[in-house]
């Protein structure tokens, strides 16, 4: 039995890599990267995959019996580098797809959700059998602002009040792994997120408890907070997209109280002290 891992020399995918290594032999895994030079640590063998390439891509999932298609990271592409995916799976004879999604991605305001709504919808009609895991948000998307805020001697976003139930890509890793080497898991779709919901105020405050420092939450507006990121110097298209994710967090895009990705991993998700403290140790 051969699982493929698309992405799996990305944050996520190294993760998944690992996860799957402690459930499952390492030849039963594959890697698939745009540079199988970064994959030569990962102990698996590796092959050659690039969303961008349909023509190459049925040759490389040939022999592959189970497929986690990591979600692309290019915002606007995406759905079309998927589609590319699927069909050469199909074509390939891959048996089962899992798919990274979007927490709630068929009510979400994000601009990420269309793209991941419409992979779904690929899925579904493509004839092969599938899962679908709708990720939350990483933990670490905020926790990477920590050393910023200590700088700036505050934390700024445009989240408001929104509460963030965020977990670590390593919780979300372990679920995937989960998922890929349990029976009876094609054709459902996972609502995933972390246990414990906090606002970035309560980011804030655990940095300032960890850290003895007073670090208050500045909440700007959506136009503010965008803007202030390109005067720190990030492009003008990535800053409007973050400000837009906290601007979803206010509107609720971000939380989910179901706990399916603590019932999957069989443990409470990374709490926000932990996370906070693993990235002041940096």
């Amino acid at each position: 039995m051969k699982i493929g891992i698309t992405g799996a020399t990305g944050h996520l995918g190294r993760l998944v890599v690992g996860k799957l290594k402690e459930k499952t032999a390492s030849n039963n895994l594959v890697a698939l990267a745009r540079d199988t030079q970064k994959a030569g640590d990962l102990g698996v063998e590796a092959r050659l995959f690039d969303y961008n390439k349909p023509d190459t891509l049925v040759e490389s999932l040939k022999g592959i019996n189970y497929l986690l298609l990591i979600s692309g990271n290019e915002i606007g592409q995406r759905q079309a580098q998927h589609e590319n995916v699927i069909k050469a799976a199909k074509e390939a004879g891959v048996e089962w797809i899992v798919y990274t999604s979007l927490l709630h991605a068929d009510t979400s305001s994000l601009v990420l959700a269309n793209e991941h709504l419409l992979t779904e919808e690929t899925l579904k009609s493509s004839g092969v059998p599938f899962t679908i895991l709708r990720n939350g948000w990483y933990t670490e998307n905020y926790t990477a602002s920590v050393p910023t805020a200590l700088q700036n001697g505050a934390l700024f976003g445009s989240a408001g009040e929104g509460k963030i139930s965020s977990a670590t890509r390593a919780d979300y890793a372990e679920a995937a792994a989960v998922i890929l080497t349990s029976a009876d898991q094609q054709n459902k779709i996972y609502e995933l997120a972390g246990d414990y919901a906090y606002t970035l105020a309560e980011l804030a405050e655990e940095i300032s408890i960890q850290t003895g420092k007073v670090i208050p939450y500045k909440n700007l507006s959506e136009y503010d907070y965008a803007k202030a990121l390109i005067e720190a110097g990030l492009p003008e298209g990535l800053a409007t997209a973050i400000a837009s994710f906290d601007k979803g967090a206010a509107n609720g895009d971000l939380y989910d109280d179901e706990k399916q990705l603590s019932t999957l991993i069989g443990r409470p998700t990374t709490s926000l002290t932990t996370a906070v403290k693993a990235a002041l140790a940096g």
